[in-house]
């Protein structure tokens, strides 16, 4: 079985933005007026960014008061490892565009829908620019919404596996190794974060065979785990 086999295997810039929108707690949310950091006030329904604001917020009066009904807007996300590791911010999501009223309440709670006319992921060190509508045609990664709380039960209660996987990097990415991560994960398989005594490296190992959800992954590990035990040589770590 070949580990890295030939091929393109990374989500997509439209499915990557669906990911960390889906599966992030929070946003920070910049108008002309103010900033506000927003913690389990949005959701994502039918490729709209629906945002559930209290009566009695700033951001509600301002929204009242905004020409018009519609107040610009750019919502920001920031994509964290859930686990310790050097550089934890992975990817940056951005989305612009305007703020309105959906005509509905829930209480007191005010709905606001944003209706976005630019996109944008930092990842790898670039910012690529997506088409808004692509992003909205696109679904969030299968495991999006379970990737932290897997990766935080591997790095917390199965060092060994994380140990035995990492065996299956190149030689030059394992020599003088300190420490390895599992940084993160996605339907095609792992990037494990290499730490050296400075500086880091990322490497990604991929599943046999892509995962339709959670519930595959255990699978799939089993059969990197299997051929792991076949390479031979010692850790360097």
């Amino acid at each position: 079985m070949a580990v890295a086999p030939a091929r393109t295997a990374e989500l997509s810039h439209a499915e990557r933005i669906r990911s960390v929108v889906a599966a992030a707690g929070s946003l920070s949310l910049t108008t002309a007026g103010a900033s506000y950091d927003l913690i389990a006030m949005h959701t994502v329904d039918s490729g709209r960014l629906t945002l559930r604001v209290p009566d009695d917020t700033p951001l509600a009066a301002e929204m009242v008061c905004a020409p018009h009904g519609a107040l610009g807007a750019l919502v920001e996300f920031t994509d964290v490892a859930p686990v310790r590791a050097r550089d934890r911010i992975r990817a940056r999501v951005t989305l612009s565009g305007w703020l309105t009223r959906s005509g509905r309440r829930d209480g007191d709670v005010l709905i606001l829908g944003l209706d976005p006319a630019r996109a944008g992921v930092q990842w790898h060190g670039r910012v690529e620019h997506v088409d808004v509508d692509e992003v909205f045609r696109s679904d969030p990664d299968a495991l999006a919404v379970h990737e932290a709380a897997m990766l935080g039960h591997l790095d917390d209660d199965h060092r060994d596996v994380v140990t035995r996987l990492a065996r299956l990097a190149a030689p030059e990415v394992r020599r003088g190794v300190v420490a390895v991560r599992p940084y993160a994960m996605d339907r095609y398989g792992f990037t494990l974060r290499y730490e050296y005594a400075q500086g880091h490296r990322d490497a990604r190992l991929l599943f046999p065979t892509p995962v339709r959800d959670a519930a595959e992954v255990g699978g799939q590990v089993e059969l990197l785990l299997a051929h792991a035990r076949r390479c031979r040589g010692e850790s360097h770590f």
